[in-house]
């Protein structure tokens, strides 16, 4: 189900890194070399496959863009939320 404003609202308050543009949150992390961004890369794949729930991943040497979107429900769902806060916690 799509989040409320109220919903998406408490959530970028929360978790001012993510930046809201239509129905997906995106926040790039940055590390201090490839290795780093690729490790995060790798456990964030962990909680993913967990969650059943798959980013779109840019990675540009030390930086990792996650992108989220529920595409099946074309709108931006708790299922994003909840898995932004689990990478917020391993970058952590």
């Amino acid at each position: 189900m799509q989040l409320s404003e109220t919903e998406r609202t408490d959530f970028l308050t929360g978790h001012p890194e993510w930046v809201l543009a239509g129905e997906e949150i995106s926040r790039t992390f940055v590390f201090d070399g490839f290795p780093a961004a690729i490790a995060f890369v790798t456990e964030c794949s962990f909680a993913a496959e967990a969650a059943d729930h798959h980013p779109d991943i840019d990675i540009r040497w030390n930086k990792v863009t996650m992108t989220l979107s529920t595409h099946s429900e074309s709108a931006l769902t708790s299922k994003d939320t909840t898995l932004a806060t689990e990478f917020d916690a391993i970058y952590a």
